[in-house]
């Protein structure tokens, strides 16, 4: 874990009796009368000690603590840090993240993929869910490989109006200047590309992106990564609007262009692909209210009943068996999640391949709380990058042995106090519920150190979390960031 505070100065204070200070600002204001020189507002500061903290929407406007921020990749971590710095709120760091992550993650998060989110709004004392999957068209369209819905942008917009503070198209800004100016590539895509570098950089486009353009080697971490036409799709959806991609001139395009990719997308289907906003899933623990993503986020679900599984004194392997063996049911016969939180399954058979994933977690000071799990279905999606536009689509599930992710995201809250306990989210494919569910127990019902709890997680799942033994608001000083150390992200604690 990285813990980095933002730099803070102390205003002055002027010294020698109270009486004598309307007197020195009357001498100030008569001197600059005389010279000419200055400015009153910054001569008063001067002599009054006021700020000088930069203005609201600049880093290093919040003084003291800003929050917290865990993501799978550092660069998205320190652009949702500095959001937070600038005053926004944690729904506006983690659509800067969200977007920053398309950018420099584009292995795992996309604007071609798709995702869900928890929202936990301090004021209204409760937890909403974002839920924008990429899915497969209504009808299935020919070639070799299906694209996904594109969900991302217009997830990551409804986001950002549960509880909106900056302007939505700043907040796209860094990520647009890192794929037009480049960015450096991280050890998690660099581990990504290498995972799959034969069939990915068999696309033209995507060796064009993801191989060093001297040698055709896949990118190293540190190298340069570019990815100018990105930079242009996202300056577009900044200036346009995110709904340019469902209805407007990028929609046509996607017509146009996704059939060179494998598989084509209609205007009529974007048009009608919408985010959803939904009840959590929710279970209760003394006061505290446990939100778990719903369905048809089903990661939520498992991750839910491995939870209650390690609450009644299950092992690690028993709870993560029964969660997957809910979401199994859940996919094959459907019904009431709640009602399937009460049955005790066993899971018969192994586990189809599952899809990668990355998790976001968004801390404000003010105690409001985002927890986000995005996928391209696959990893890097189609593994072909769309010409022009440059970014990958998502695969689409079930379509051939492409299977729906397990997206696995909590928030915890105090409604009584109206305070924020905990936010969590798990990766690793089949073991995303439990790296979600097993820190998660840990820190609640044992009380054990945070960073000791995420590194309980099994193979080859992994955790991020934050966590406010005492709530939030409170003392900041207990709020503690946790990015899993056997991962590649980066995990931000802002504050004194």
């Amino acid at each position: 874990m990285t813990s980095l505070a933002p730099n803070r100065t102390r205003p002055a204070s002027l010294s020698g009796p109270r009486s004598a200070r309307p007197r020195a600002l009357a001498a100030a204001a008569l001197m600059l009368g005389l010279t000419g020189c200055g400015t009153v507002s910054s001569l008063t500061s001067s002599l009054t000690g006021g700020s000088s903290a930069p203005p609201e929407g600049t880093p290093g406007h919040v003084r003291g603590y800003f929050g917290a921020v865990v993501a799978d990749e550092p660069r998205a971590a320190l652009v949702a840090r500095d959001v937070l710095s600038a005053g926004g709120t944690a729904a506006d760091a983690a659509v800067a993240a969200g977007f920053t992550m398309a950018v420099t993650l584009p292995s795992r998060v996309g604007l071609g993929g798709g995702g869900a989110c928890l929202a936990y709004n301090r004021t209204r004392s409760s937890t909403e869910a974002v839920l924008f999957p990429a899915n497969a068209p209504a009808q299935p369209a020919a070639g070799d490989r299906p694209a996904a819905l594109p969900m991302l942008a217009r997830g990551l917009f409804a986001l950002h109006t549960r509880q909106p503070r900056r302007p939505f198209n700043e907040l796209m800004a860094p990520a647009e200047q890192l794929a037009r100016f480049g960015a450096t590539t991280s050890r998690a895509l660099a581990q990504d590309i290498a995972a799959v570098a034969g069939p990915l950089l068999a696309d033209p486009g995507a060796r064009a992106v993801f191989a060093n353009p001297a040698t055709g080697a896949p990118l190293a971490e540190g190298e340069r990564l570019v990815q100018a036409d990105l930079g242009g799709t996202l300056a577009t959806l900044r200036v346009s609007g995110v709904g340019d991609m469902h209805q407007g001139t990028l929609a046509r395009r996607l017509e146009e262009l996704t059939p060179r990719a494998g598989g084509a997308l209609t205007v009529e289907e974007l048009r009608a692909a919408v985010p959803a906003v939904a009840r959590p899933i929710e279970l209760r623990r003394g006061t505290d209210l446990l939100s778990f993503l719903p369905t048809p986020a089903d990661g939520g679900l498992a991750a839910a009943a491995a939870f209650q599984a390690l609450q009644s004194g299950a092992d690690i392997d028993t709870a993560s068996q029964r969660s997957l063996a809910v979401s199994r049911i859940w996919r094959e016969q459907g019904g009431d999640p709640q009602a399937l939180l009460a049955t005790s399954p066993t899971l018969a058979g192994g586990v189809p391949a599952l899809p990668a994933s990355a998790s976001l977690l968004v801390l404000d000071r003010e105690g409001n709380a985002v927890s986000c799990a995005f996928t391209l279905n696959n990893l890097f999606g189609t593994g072909r990058v769309l010409p022009q536009l440059g970014f990958l689509p998502a695969a689409a599930p079930n379509r051939g042995r492409v299977e729906p992710p397990l997206l696995a995201a909590a928030i915890v809250h105090n409604p009584n106090l109206r305070a924020f306990r905990y936010a969590g989210a798990g990766t690793g494919q089949a073991a995303a519920p439990i790296a979600l569910a097993q820190p998660m127990a840990q820190s609640l019902l044992n009380n054990r150190p945070l960073a000791e709890a995420v590194g309980t997680v099994p193979e080859p799942g992994r955790a991020n979390a934050v966590s406010c033994g005492r709530y939030l608001p409170g003392e900041s000083g207990q709020c503690v960031a946790v990015a899993d150390p056997r991962g590649a992200g980066l995990a931000v604690n802002g504050g004194p």
